[in-house]
């Protein structure tokens, strides 16, 4: 930590030599990912809090990080001695930041920002917010580059093919919709920077970003050819060969600026003004016609075909099995070898990657004992991590990357006896994930309108939590998958649920410094029913991995609660059995035993 106050010195430093009154790092690049390759983790860089995000304003007096009430303990613990004070807000789309600039800037001062990394959305409303109080926004200066004397390169990891039977719909369909979708807007050309967009309409995949299996590029189509700007020897001759006969050229990753900069006069583009930076908007020449709506390959690929649901449920298969042969082995192990949180990473990862298809993990494993679990974003570190001993709850949440699906899941189990309060808060959380497991509602329906259902039987105890109840998933992509979102989001026009998507359901209960409870399936959009009234969707749950019944105050549930549990249970073990023996099978059994 004695080095974050030398270089926020440094920063200081530079500010001054340009004139600047306040600089913003956001915890962003490019392609305004979730998780940054190093070279854009100047946020963390720049002030030790390790958060996946956050945003850090400094001035010549003032430091300070915005995050959201996932982070407010880890960043309390990582910022000490820093000089950076912690700035809470409730969620990622709290505005305080802008209030507190309109409050603190002088006028006539200026604000810098990279915006390379600023997107066009927050980029606009940055904006209006400076030009409240006559103050300049300068977007054309990297300062972290000028200070950051050892910052990483770029990566260089090889793209690869995602092939057929699990690649289930050829590149030329996914670039014909694509198309229809460009027509239907009157644009000539599309460009697209997110990464996760990339991937799915190329069909390539990568390592180039954690957990995550994508690679940074960005990719401008227009109806006859495309051009995919991706760093020199990431993809081979024979796939580039592949590519080529699909129409798909490729450009070095720099020079997209460049060819935005060359469109042709009068041509009009098609841009989504959320997941594309200020930097590649203002690359646009001003005799270019604009067309703003979401990416098509956002909708497209949230809408799982039936092919790719089979499959899915294939990995949910997998990673069923898998987490039986570890539980198996943890409740052979807790209390009578030492275990600890970092074990669980390691034993978990392990057990998946015996799996035929495995890739990697979908993200960091969160593995919070007791207290640690009341940390919805906690991360064991081997400086800072605690044993699985004693009695109380242990919230692991975890997830898998297989070439046929993205998985992701939260279970907590019991450690020695739980007590009567933590049983009480493990049912309601139950509740409200049976409650939005067993929803029917019609397509169309706002993502956001169906967050209540899970929160209700939480509410009724007067308890809240701070998180959404579920976020999409990609397939073999992104862990994080939108436009869906299952919160308490302004609901917009592209929420709307539709057959195939895929979102999480995850309420939870947090009592700092005691325990933290969380259950986590993830959920299918299928069709329930068409009628006079309209088409309607349900769920079907796709994760499959036993419910702790040892931690539920039994009085709590009703019978039709108890009826789902045990047909879920039921289901698990019918799927899972046949992929198990020895002790995860007797595991399995004690485990999905009707209560």
């Amino acid at each position: 930590m004695s080095q974050i106050p030398q270089r926020i010195a440094a920063l200081r430093a530079t500010m001054q030599q340009h004139g600047i009154a306040a600089c913003l790092i956001p915890s962003s690049d490019p392609h305004l990912s979730e998780y940054l390759p190093g070279y854009w983790q100047g946020r963390r860089w720049l002030s030790g809090f390790h958060g996946s995000v956050g945003l850090l304003i400094v001035t010549a007096d003032f430091a300070g990080l915005w995050a959201d009430s996932r982070y407010w303990v880890q960043a309390e613990q990582e910022l000490a001695g820093s000089g950076i004070q912690l700035m809470k807000i409730q969620t990622l789309a709290s505005t305080h930041h802008l209030d507190w600039l309109a409050a603190n800037l002088a006028t006539g001062s200026t604000l810098a920002v990279d915006g390379d990394v600023l997107g066009l959305a927050a980029a606009r409303a940055l904006q209006t917010t400076l030009d409240g109080v006559g103050a300049t926004l300068r977007t054309d200066l990297d300062l972290l580059q000028q200070v950051w004397s050892e910052r990483p390169a770029l990566p260089v990891a090889p793209v690869y093919a995602h092939l057929p039977p699990y690649a289930a719909v050829g590149r030329n369909d996914k670039l014909t919709a694509v198309r229809g979708a460009m027509r239907e807007a009157g644009a000539d050309w599309h460009f697209i920077s997110t990464l996760d967009d990339i991937a799915w309409l190329t069909n390539l995949r990568g390592s180039d970003v954690n957990y995550n299996p994508v690679f940074i590029a960005h990719l401008l189509l227009g109806q006859d050819r495309a051009t995919l700007f991706v760093g020199g020897g990431k993809i081979d001759a024979a796939l580039a060969a592949e590519l080529a006969a699909d129409g798909i050229l490729l450009a070095d990753y720099a020079g997209a600026k460049a060819a935005l900069a060359a469109l042709p006069t009068g041509s009009r583009l098609l841009l989504d003004p959320r997941r594309i930076t200020l930097g590649l908007r203002q690359a646009v020449p001003v005799q270019v016609q604009i067309s703003e709506q979401i990416n098509p390959s956002t909708l497209l690929k949230s809408r799982k075909t039936a092919d790719e649901a089979a499959h899915v449920r294939q990995a949910m298969e997998l990673d069923g099995a898998a987490l039986a042969e570890f539980f198996a082995w943890f409740e052979a192990n807790v209390g009578r070898s030492a275990i600890s949180e970092l074990t669980i990473d390691e034993q978990i990862t392990a057990a998946r990657a015996r799996r035929p298809g495995f890739v990697c993990p979908s993200f960091a494993t969160i593995a919070g004992f007791n207290a640690n679990g009341a940390l919805p974003h906690y991360r064991a570190t081997e400086a800072s991590h605690s044993d699985i001993a004693g009695n109380g709850l242990l919230l692991i949440d975890s997830g898998g990357q297989y070439l046929n699906g993205t998985t992701d899941i939260t279970r907590v189990v019991a450690v020695g006896q739980p007590s009567a309060e933590q049983k009480r808060d493990f049912t309601l959380v139950l509740k409200g994930m049976i409650a939005l497991s067993m929803a029917h509602f019609p397509v169309g329906t706002p993502s956001p309108m169906l967050d209540s259902l899970a929160r209700a039987p939480i509410w009724q105890a007067d308890i809240d939590f701070g998180h959404g109840v579920g976020h999409g998933v990609g397939y073999f992509l992104n862990v994080h998958e939108g436009p869906q979102s299952i919160s308490r989001s302004q609901p917009e026009a592209t929420m709307a649920m539709q057959p195939g998507m895929i979102t999480s359901n995850e309420p939870g209960i947090y009592r700092p410094g005691q325990w933290g409870v969380r259950i986590e399936n993830l959920l299918l959009n299928v069709a329930a029913a068409d009628n006079s009234f309209g088409s309607f969707l349900k769920f079907e749950t796709l994760t499959l991995c036993p419910i702790d019944t040892r931690c539920i105050a039994r009085e709590l549930l009703s019978p039709a609660e108890t009826a789902w549990l045990n047909d879920y249970h039921a289901e698990v073990l019918r799927r899972i059995a046949p992929l198990v023996s020895g002790e995860a099978l007797a595991w399995l059994q004690q485990a999905t035993r009707a209560i």
